[in-house]
């Protein structure tokens, strides 16, 4: 296993990450976080909505183009499955599941963000009540825009104080490195709070690149959860 919040020293723009895992005290967690190297991109917050969270400008007079940066990131369904992306793919996966279809049925209808050079890649993330969980990452082939690669992680027995962690970039750059390769294997220790996990991942995300952070906590006995926002711009 890794350690995530070196991961995240050692990397000034990971761009939008997603963690989901189950904690040492047996509890499901998931994470996302978004960055920004524009001043379009940091131009944002994100608020909490009656099913999750959406992101918003933080300055509507400086916003400049919507486009793939005002979107719902996290949205808890009707059957407690919690989607988690960086795009609205969110909606689509959850107009899937309403339609009976999962969320790879979704995912096989959407590619890569259409940002070239850097063909963004679409991270989605699926917590299922019991704690199991699936990742995906749907990227360009090689930064060829005329293929697009879809990849399906599935979790289903999850190991407590163990998570997976996926972002869009392999590191900073012109144009930016899609991410490679699975997601990586993170410890995941006690959280009895999302800020528990919410303020090392802060922390350790750089200081100019970081704009909004959400985690999200359910302990798997009772279906109690809570979560917590952090924005640079309060």
């Amino acid at each position: 296993m890794e350690d995530l919040f070196q991961i995240l020293k050692e990397n000034p723009y990971p761009g939008r990450g997603i963690v989901m895992g189950r904690t040492s005290n047996n509890k499901a967690v998931a994470a996302y976080f978004i960055m920004g190297r524009s001043e379009n991109s940091r131009n944002r917050v994100f608020e909490n909505t009656e099913d999750g969270i959406r992101t918003r400008a933080f300055d509507e007079s400086k916003m400049t183009d919507s486009s793939l940066i005002i979107y719902h990131p996290v949205r808890l369904l009707p059957n407690n499955l919690l989607v988690v992306t960086n795009g609205d793919q969110t909606d689509t996966i959850q107009d899937a599941i309403a339609e009976g279809h999962c969320y790879r049925h979704a995912l096989n209808t959407r590619k890569f963000e259409p940002d070239g050079p850097n063909w963004t890649p679409r991270i989605s993330g699926v917590m299922k009540p019991d704690g199991s969980y699936n990742l995906s990452i749907l990227k360009s082939m090689d930064g060829d825009p005329a293929c697009c690669c879809r990849y399906f992680f599935e979790y289903d027995c999850p190991v407590p104080g163990t998570g997976h962690f996926i972002h869009t970039y392999q590191s900073d750059g012109d144009p930016l490195p899609s991410f490679q390769g699975e997601p990586r294997r993170v410890k995941i220790g006690d959280l009895d709070h999302p800020d528990d996990l919410a303020d090392p991942i802060w922390d350790s995300l750089n200081e100019d690149n970081k704009v909004s952070l959400y985690v999200w906590l359910k302990d798997l006995e009772t279906g109690d959860w809570n979560s917590l926002i952090i924005n640079k711009h309060n």
